[in-house]
């Protein structure tokens, strides 16, 4: 099991996603860290950011969270607004995968890169954590993927959902642990 080969998801972790957050700078930090880390450790770093095409198409009216939202995306450049936060240090050769609903499978291509990288176990890092890091877990787990969440490299806009999803849900699909803690 150790010798798994693994791989970090640093998830939604675009501009307009992170300004809709209160203070999402401890989070960009925290993530940022464990960017560098598993850097050092050569973890494949992924990006997954959440993306449509200009106009919006991929949205149905029956999908409600995506819908409320679609009048306000309509005319916005889709490619600047997928733009991952700086501070995260994005390079050239990073893998970007855009994914079209909440779980970062869906839409996207990521099980095809996975599986071109030979990833067996992966490491969770976003927001929120009631939307991509939840259904990007349950996803992973049915796909048989080992799984890692580093509770302060995710953040939610309910303090109290994070805190059961970290300390009720999660652990029961994955190793919940924190950016000290991972990879020592």
């Amino acid at each position: 099991m150790e010798n798994m080969k693994k791989a970090l998801l640093v998830m939604d972790m675009q501009l307009p996603i992170l300004g809709m957050a209160s203070n999402p700078s401890e989070l960009i930090s925290n993530v940022a860290k464990a960017i560098k880390k598993a850097r050092e450790k050569e973890i494949p770093v992924i990006f997954v950011v959440l993306g449509f095409r200009n106009g919006l198409p991929e949205i149905s009216e029956n999908n409600q969270i995506f819908y409320s939202f679609k009048k306000q995306l309509e005319n916005v450049d889709m490619d600047n607004w997928s733009t991952i936060h700086p501070d995260l240090g994005l390079k050239k050769d990073d893998i970007i995968v855009t994914k079209r609903r909440v779980s970062a499978f869906t839409g996207s291509d990521l099980e095809v890169v996975l599986r071109g990288l030979n990833i067996q176990h992966l490491t969770l890092t976003g927001i929120a954590t009631s939307g991509i890091v939840l259904s990007t877990l349950r996803e992973a787990a049915d796909k048989d993927f080992k799984l890692t969440v580093i509770s302060n490299c995710c953040l939610d806009s309910d303090e109290e959902v994070h805190n059961v999803l970290m300390k009720k849900v999660f652990p029961r699909q994955a190793e919940v642990v924190s950016l000290d803690e991972w990879e020592k």
